[in-house]
């Protein structure tokens, strides 16, 4: 609910090329290019680094969840 907050949240949004990933899997964002995209923002560091692993925890659980659910469809057929 702060300016901070709604700075890494517009941040996240843009970040959707910067996944992490493995064969299967999600793993996380690439923090360093978060980080280089969020100075080009103007967003402060320090509200980055608070902020932005907990939601990358949140969206790696639900990329993940998303990618084991349609594994699953596709056995069933």
């Amino acid at each position: 609910l702060t300016l901070e907050g709604w700075q890494v949240w517009d941040l996240v949004q843009r970040l959707g090329g910067q996944l992490r990933v493995v064969p299967g899997a999600v793993i996380g964002w690439d923090i360093g290019a978060a980080f280089a995209l969020g100075a080009a923002l103007g967003v402060p560091a320090p509200a980055i680094a608070e902020l932005l692993p907990a939601i990358e925890a949140v969206m790696v659980r639900k990329m993940n969840d998303r990618l084991e659910s349609a594994r699953s469809a596709d056995l069933r057929f």
